[in-house]
């Protein structure tokens, strides 16, 4: 997976949209990630659509 840096400071994965049936999609979350946010294998997530092309990703448990 390609690391690109901007500026010095941010760094963003590069990944692909899966199709995996035809009624959704998945995407890949690097590790590096998931240990930032102490996520595990089969937690459940919240997907919020804040509009331009961006989504939000959050535990669903955690309201803030």
């Amino acid at each position: 997976m390609p690391l690109l840096c901007y500026n010095g400071s941010m760094i963003k994965h590069i990944i692909k949209l899966t199709k995996r049936s035809s009624y959704s999609y998945s995407v890949t979350i690097p590790k590096e990630i998931v240990d930032k946010y102490g996520w595990r294998s089969k937690q459940k997530l919240t997907i919020e659509d804040k509009g331009r092309g961006k989504l939000e990703v959050k535990d669903w448990r955690n309201k803030k």
